[in-house]
């Protein structure tokens, strides 16, 4: 592992719940607008790669959902949802990028919402309990 590396995966144990849940939001939307960047340029490997990275952090939300939390069952069919539709956009014949926008809009007001809720109320994400299962790369 080269010291940049390092620098990253300390500074991502050292986030609180909520800048983690930020920073994996965040990365979901640019995963997205480079797979859309891919369609259009017909490079259909990275497209799937992109989608199958945002994919994998979708099922990561999914997994650290606390469901003693009432809003988490709401946010787990929410979370299917995209799998679903994010399995039929890189499907094949489904690559629209109405689609790949949609999904991204869903993701990014999660994001916001997630935001403005660790904004009013610090302590409201401090329930979330992060475990390794392997989103990275």
């Amino acid at each position: 592992m080269n010291e940049f590396q390092k620098y990253k995966e300390a500074s991502i144990y050292s986030m609180s719940s909520a800048e983690l849940l930020q920073v994996l939001y965040n990365e979901t939307i640019s995963r997205l607008t480079k797979a859309e960047i891919a369609l259009d340029d017909q490079a259909y490997e990275l497209f799937e790669d992109n989608i199958h990275r945002v994919s994998r952090i979708v099922r990561y939300l999914d997994d650290i959902l606390d469901m003693q939390q009432p809003i988490s069952r709401d946010l787990r069919r929410i979370y299917s949802y995209l799998i679903v539709d994010l399995s039929r956009v890189n499907a094949g014949r489904e690559r629209q990028k109405e689609e790949i926008a949609r999904i991204r809009n869903i993701l990014s007001e999660l994001g916001g919402a997630f935001d403005e809720a660790g904004k009013k109320a610090p302590g409201v994400q401090g329930s979330l309990q992060f475990q390794d299962k392997g989103v990275r790369g």
